[in-house]
């Protein structure tokens, strides 16, 4: 399948550039970013042909991979389902429900295919211990803890401006709700603070009745960098496992996951437009709790 890629930055070079031209599955046709110099110096590096102009590269293409900060993202994969391209997004979809909205909206108006790369989502082990856990049942609450530090001097995040304006909780928070949501169900409501190291902590009621907690940010102390996945119930304690530390192999199983949508014809996947939709709708509403000290109800 032939794939552009959208995307000049750490993540697309290392990544997803990487895992689609390792893939033997793909052809990358071209590499498009804001910024054409960047573009070009990865096209040289992915020998592909870099694109000036967005939607050239979306009619070449028969599937897009982005690696694009939200907000950039979501309109172009609109643009790029409505042209009847498959979708293969980063996460977050996007910064607001209704951007979110605009691309399961598009993505199904075009029954195209989609998959949102929740990284660990897509390693066979955390795949399987949630599979488990979610037929378990029983479960009453859960913990997540992720204080990641990526603004250090000269680290591959350190000058990614949605990262510094929206935090742990937009970066972390979909991993963190990648493995909540397929066990203890949609979240109703949520509560959240912002505390000291721009930490999110984050208290969302299920619809299920279980209640999960979130602490989430990407300025921690260097000495202060806990990760760690809890679930609480009639089982016991279950620490979920962290998934492997290789993104372009879990990278190359989302294009797998893709591809065999495409050729079943029946576009449907655990982590599609859908899912990630439904994380942005969690997201926003801590957000807004955050912003105006009350619980609010996730759309």
């Amino acid at each position: 399948m032939r794939f552009g890629l959208f995307g000049t930055g750490h993540w697309a070079r290392v990544t997803q550039g990487a895992a689609l031209t390792a893939h033997p599955g793909t052809e990358l046709v071209g590499v498009w970013g804001r910024d054409p110099a960047k573009a070009a110096a990865l096209a040289a590096d992915l020998g592909v042909r870099p694109y000036a102009d967005a939607d050239a590269l979306i009619a070449d293409c028969e599937a897009v991979a982005v690696a694009l900060p939200p907000d950039v993202q979501a309109p172009l994969a609109v643009r790029a389902a409505r042209a009847g391209r498959h979708l293969l997004l980063d996460k977050p979809v996007s910064l607001t429900v209704a951007d979110a909205d605009a691309v399961v909206q598009a993505a199904a108006d075009s029954g195209v295919a989609s998959v949102v790369f929740f990284t660990a989502r897509f390693d066979p082990e955390v795949t399987r211990a949630l599979e488990t856990a979610a037929a378990a049942g029983g479960w009453s609450s859960a913990r997540v803890v992720m204080y990641g530090s990526i603004f250090a001097q000269g680290g591959p995040y350190s000058g990614s401006l949605w990262r510094r304006e929206h935090g742990g909780l937009w970066d972390l928070g979909p991993h963190a709700l990648s493995r909540l949501l397929p066990v203890l169900g949609p979240v109703a409501e949520v509560s959240a603070l912002r505390g000291a190291h721009a930490t999110s902590h984050v208290l969302a009621r299920h619809d299920s009745g279980a209640v999960s907690v979130m602490q989430l940010t990407l300025d921690a102390p260097p000495a202060a960098q806990p990760f760690g996945y809890q679930l609480l119930g009639e089982a016991g304690v279950v620490d979920l496992p962290g998934g492997s530390g290789d993104p372009v192999v879990n990278f190359g199983r989302a294009v797998d996951e893709l591809l065999a949508q495409v050729r079943s014809g029946h576009p449907g996947h655990p982590c599609d437009v859908r899912f990630g939709r439904d994380v942005v709708a969690v997201l926003a509403a801590a957000q807004l709790s955050e912003q105006e000290g009350r619980t609010v109800a996730v759309r």
